[in-house]
């Protein structure tokens, strides 16, 4: 019998249809959220999540500015700990388990002027396997190596990461994660500001690494990229207010619970969302940056 979950008109939809378990796994989900409130200083950005993501998933998070995409992907990630509830990652807690995930932040949050190379960044997701004082090997060469070149960003190997473009910045991340061979993906936005043929890229990679059993869950804006790249996916505006397959973007009433009322239909499927830029401004709270002069 299908797994059912409710939705925001108090009836219920359809979950989407589980991916097989990744080799030699249990079955059991890679992302499991229990009852989680989590936030920064004495602000919650998210309240009472409950959450089960199984190994396999496409997943696209969406939801307005400071909604808390970003603070549940630090809550997955152990880059952040709940005030209450549990978070599971693979089975464990993720603070125990970061070689098996791999975070890419937003692009608006790294420092391009740090003088690495585009190598030095995709040999960033072999640290956590490497662990303190070891230096890397040839497997670990190999691994970036092989990273590299499947993003397309072999040949730039030396270059200076900030004199890269919008679009090879984040290939080159995606590099790194793809160099960790971790089991679980975690990108915040990981195609905005980006050309469409780069998106189509990247979400290709994406949707690859996803075929081979590994988790792969990213934050997004485009509603449109979400619904033609993903399987299935969340919307969070501090509680969770809608799960399941990628039809519910075009479902109205999803879209107006998700995004708080800022919600134009237009015709009968049409929508135009108006997401109001409410930025939170506490220090080390979830903080989002929007530059229209930036190039991809």
């Amino acid at each position: 019998m299908a797994d059912l979950i409710p939705s925001v008109d108090g009836g219920h939809r359809e979950a989407p249809a589980r991916p097989a378990a990744t080799p030699g796994g249990s079955g059991a989900p890679a992302i499991e959220l229990r009852g989680v409130t989590a936030g920064y200083d004495d602000r919650a950005a998210v309240e009472s999540v409950d959450l089960s993501i199984p190994a396999g998933s496409l997943v696209a998070i969406f939801g307005p500015n400071g909604g808390g995409k970003t603070t549940l992907l630090k809550l997955i990630a152990g880059l952040l700990q709940p005030w209450s509830g549990t978070v599971r990652v693979l089975g464990g807690a993720p603070s125990q388990i970061a070689h098996r995930i791999a975070y890419v932040p937003q692009a608006e949050l790294v420092d391009w002027g740090f003088p690495v190379s585009v190598w030095d960044v995709a040999m960033m997701g072999r640290f956590a396997r490497l662990g303190p004082l070891h230096q890397p090997g040839a497997a670990d060469r190999a691994a970036v190596s092989a990273a590299l070149d499947r993003v397309g960003m072999l040949g730039v190997a030396t270059t200076q990461i900030g004199r890269l473009s919008g679009g090879q910045r984040r290939r080159a991340f995606l590099a790194r994660a793809i160099a960790a061979e971790a089991e679980l993906y975690l990108l915040d936005e990981p195609v905005t500001g980006v050309d469409v043929p780069t998106q189509e890229d990247l979400m290709d990679l994406l949707a690859a690494e996803s075929a081979k059993g590994r988790t792969v869950v990213a934050t997004t804006h485009d509603l449109a990229a979400a619904s033609r790249h993903f399987d299935r996916v969340v919307g969070v505006n501090r509680r969770i207010h809608a799960d399941g397959p990628v039809s519910l973007l075009s479902d109205p009433e999803v879209l107006s619970s998700t995004y708080g009322g800022h919600l134009l239909v237009i015709g009968e499927r049409g929508v135009l969302l108006d997401d109001a830029h409410h930025h939170d401004s506490e220090s080390g709270s979830e903080r989002h940056y929007h530059d229209a002069g930036r190039k991809a």
